[in-house]
């Protein structure tokens, strides 16, 4: 038995299981992502409604203004991994285009191990007190006739950390799996055409 042959036998055996669980991520990720986007048309016509009853019957609706203001909170908090994982989000791209398939993984996996897991770990410790705080209060809206359910609507930062903690660790398996030769690009067959 050679040691080396072992370990690259591990190591592809390793980096196979995280391609798996990458995969159960990802499809979590598109699965939040695609119901949040169908948020977009609901706030579409509850803002036609509200400028409707506004204008038209001179009716305010302040509990619907802020439903409104919650699916819109939702829509982008919870959408933020999908968009990473659909190679959707914003990039300042100087050498990247040109890189091959190992030059991109390499690249993508530095930005989610010193940019994406610090910052995500910096908004997890900093936000948990704010949120726990609204959760203890039971937290209202400051408005008349507004929403009783602010500390929820708080907790929508969660969901943007835990989401994009966990696409980040899809992101680190799939970048290793195109470095460790076990898949040749980590990114989605439709990346160029984005969502």
């Amino acid at each position: 038995p050679n040691p080396l042959t072992d370990t690259c036998y591990m190591t592809q055996r390793f980096l196979s299981a995280g391609l798996g669980l990458a995969r159960h991520i990802d499809r979590g990720t598109s699965l939040l992502g695609r119901a949040v986007a169908w948020l977009t048309l609901f706030m579409v016509l509850l803002t036609c409604a509200v400028v409707l009853l506004r204008y038209g019957f001179s009716i305010g609706a302040t509990a619907t203004q802020e439903v409104i203001l919650y699916a819109h909170s939702l829509v982008f908090l919870g959408a933020a991994a999908w968009a990473l994982q659909r190679d959707a989000h914003v990039r300042v791209d100087i050498f990247y285009r040109r890189m091959g398939n190992r030059g991109k993984a390499l690249i993508d996996l530095l930005g989610s191990l010193l940019f994406l897991l610090p910052m995500c770990l910096f908004l997890a410790w900093n936000c948990w007190d704010y949120v726990a705080m609204s959760w203890q209060r039971q937290e209202r809206s400051a408005d008349a006739g507004g929403l009783p359910w602010v500390y929820l609507h708080k907790s929508f930062i969660l969901l943007l950390v835990v989401s994009l903690l966990l696409q980040a660790v899809a992101q680190l398996l799939k970048t290793l799996a195109v470095l460790g030769g076990v898949q040749s690009t980590h990114l989605p067959a439709s990346h160029e055409e984005h969502l």
